[in-house]
């Protein structure tokens, strides 16, 4: 016979004040988005007028957004970070997926020095200044491939991808074998496909990781048309002229006062990382609850 469970007192007031914590701790996450959000459509007359803060303009205008759009800057370096950060993560999961796949297969030779080496790796590395000279000797200085290639993989992701593949059923592969398919056809046509919610994943982090990075374009990029996005908002932040990084006359800045442009520029970094999560976050959890290390 079904039956409810009838709440006490003692255990509404307990959801009661989790759900008010829960809604304070998402409401000042939200917070600073919705303010430099706000402070971007909202003309500088009526942010003078209440103090520097405003959440809900009364007028609302756009001119900064057409303003970091009609110049070269801001729109080359969007089309730089889309470009490192599609290239890149694609790269990023292929070379993961070839090391974590064999790597999940106790029978291989070698296999305990590999995964050594691939959790030294965590524990230390080269350097700043040793990655730069590679880096350097390597021919990789002002190109894209500066961004992607020194950062190709991550140790903490290869354990992650290999713990999913060691807990899936080894019989289907087997199965596939007996069939007549490859090691490599197994992986693309069984494996991979198996595999979505660890690689949806995996690519996000990959993916956020791309899209946020400035650290290399400022060390290893010298042509200013090679820039991501972020270092060009970078360079808005710590330089007093914002026409100057934008490259328009300072004229056509003279009634947009710098901090608008900034926040418009802020909100354009964001925006695109905000529209894609909500499509991968059903794969998000699972791919973590799955590829966790388990003792």
């Amino acid at each position: 016979m079904p039956f409810a469970l009838k709440k006490t007192k003692s255990d509404r007031i307990i959801d009661a004040v989790i759900f008010t914590v829960l809604t304070v701790f998402c409401l000042a996450t939200l917070f600073p988005i919705i303010f430099v959000f706000v402070m971007s459509i909202t003309p500088y007359t009526e942010v003078l007028k209440n103090g520097g803060f405003v959440i809900f303009p009364k007028t609302v205008t756009f001119e900064a957004f057409k303003t970091i759009f009609s110049s070269n800057t801001v729109p080359k370096a969007l089309q730089v970070t889309v470009f490192i950060t599609v290239v890149g993560t694609a790269c990023n999961l292929a070379v993961t997926t070839m090391l974590a796949y064999p790597l999940s297969k106790k029978f291989l030779p070698g296999r305990n020095a590999v995964l050594l080496g691939v959790v030294f790796t965590m524990l230390f590395s080269g350097g700043l200044i040793p990655t730069y000279l590679t880096v350097k000797a390597t021919g990789l200085m002002d190109t894209l491939w500066a961004l992607i290639i020194p950062g190709l993989v991550s140790s903490f992701n290869v354990l992650i991808m290999k713990t999913f593949f060691e807990g899936l059923p080894y019989e289907i592969e087997e199965a596939a074998k007996v069939d007549g398919c490859s090691d490599i056809g197994t992986l693309i046509r069984i494996v991979l496909p198996l595999s979505l919610p660890i690689m949806a994943t995996l690519g996000l982090f990959y993916g956020v990781n791309h899209w946020n990075a400035y650290f290399g374009g400022v060390m290893y990029l010298n042509d200013r048309s090679l820039y991501p996005l972020q270092v060009v908002l970078r360079n808005m932040i710590v330089s007093p002229a914002v026409s100057q990084e934008l490259a328009v006359p300072q004229s056509a800045l003279n009634a947009m006062p710098p901090e608008t442009i900034k926040m418009a520029t802020v909100v354009v970094a964001i925006v695109p990382v905000l529209i894609v999560y909500p499509f991968l976050q059903k794969y998000f959890v699972k791919g973590m609850l799955l590829g966790a290390v388990k003792g």
